[in-house]
């Protein structure tokens, strides 16, 4: 019993550990846009490439720890019923005016949480600091490629609801890593924003208006799919994965038809052109003089010391499920091979434990 026990947590702990787009996705975006700068900033950008790729995901880490920190990753767009794109305040005053800030928090901020991040970069331009222009950069290429992800646009995030659960991994983590490189990156160089806040709502809408072939072409593969051809297992180092198979995931993204890539692509472009509207709007500063900027031993001791923090994972969030399942050598192969711990079984255990977990539940709609 303790080895089912012992899988269980490892399971309901993987299962909460997963995150947007994924971590390769996230740090080749923030990667990938610096190229698309004019010289004047490339010449900043390309020194510290290495800084803005690995911190690319440090939003993610943060979802656990940080209050306040996870709604800045999505907005659950149909809480608010048809035709939101339209009806949902694009301003952040006007919105808190219609629904009062705890909703909106409630059912995520991203696009109004982009634009504040572009109004911090431009500040910390004008000031000339270099660690928080480093650190503001990278976080913004990670919302603004949240925000591209069809998938954070809904309260059906992990296809929870509709009987589809892990398509989220599915969709931003296993298609990238299988088949990222031989997308097609170039977006051209970047182009100055007159509206950041309308540029910001347009990755949501098209990332809300994709949804429905994200959720439907699934659904549809699935019925063709026999479950132990929808799934294989992978060997990661010394762990067994259960992960959606080469085939299912092939199909899938042939049925996509290049809608991953270009949601990545979309992604870098516009990361591209919001460090370079916040340059410019800061009156352009001369930024060669910045590359000659190191952290200090002090402010080194104090990033990896929030990054042991962020570790800690206190504060409840919506889990972002990868449908990945790493086990021990127990002879167990899956979550879903742990049979019976009452009467409910681990898989039923599991979603209990991620609903008590999770406080944007389906539970908590207010527009229902």
């Amino acid at each position: 019993m303790t080895k089912y026990i012992f899988a269980f947590l490892l399971c309901m702990s993987i299962a909460i550990q997963s995150y947007g787009w994924g971590f390769y996705a996230h740090q080749r975006i923030n990667r990938l846009a610096v190229f698309g700068l004019p010289p004047e900033m490339i010449v900043f950008y390309k020194h510290y490439i290495l800084y803005l790729t690995e911190n690319a995901v440090n939003p993610d880490k943060r979802r656990y720890a940080v209050d306040g920190e996870a709604p800045r990753h999505y907005i659950d767009m149909d809480v608010y019923g048809d035709s939101a794109l339209y009806k949902l305040p694009h301003h952040w005053k006007e919105a808190v005016a219609k629904y009062t800030e705890d909703t909106l928090q409630t059912y995520g901020i991203v696009p109004w949480h982009i634009n504040f991040m572009k109004y911090q970069l431009t500040e910390a331009f004008k000031q000339k600091d270099v660690n928080r222009i480093l650190r503001i950069s990278a976080d913004l290429g990670h919302y603004i490629g949240d925000a591209h992800v069809p998938l954070h646009t809904t309260e059906n995030y992990n296809g929870q609801l509709t009987g589809q659960h892990g398509i989220h991994g599915l969709w931003e983590s296993r298609l990238p890593e299988l088949f990222a490189a031989n997308y097609d990156f170039f977006s051209g160089t970047a182009t100055y924003l007159t509206d950041t806040q309308e540029t910001a709502w347009q990755s949501v809408a098209g990332s809300h208006m994709a949804l429905d072939s994200v959720l439907r072409f699934e659904k549809e593969l699935t019925k063709q799919f026999a479950e132990d051809k929808k799934y294989s297992f992978e060997q990661r180092g010394n762990i067994t994965v259960r992960v959606y198979s080469q085939a299912f995931s092939k199909a899938y993204h042939r049925m996509l038809a290049g809608q991953v890539e270009r949601r990545m692509k979309a992604s870098i472009k516009m990361v591209s052109d919001f460090w370079y509207t916040a340059w410019v709007d800061a009156g352009q500063p001369d930024l060669v003089e910045l590359t000659k900027f190191d952290f200090t031993e002090q402010e080194k001791q104090k990033l990896e010391e929030e990054k042991q923090q962020w570790e800690k994972r206190h504060v409840p969030s919506r889990p972002h499920e990868s449908g990945l399942f790493q086990l021990p050598s127990t002879g167990i192969t899956s979550c879903e091979h742990i049979h019976i711990i009452g009467d409910e079984g681990i898989p039923s255990i599991l979603m209990s434990v991620r609903r008590r977990k999770n406080t944007f539940s389906e539970s908590n709609a207010l527009f229902e």
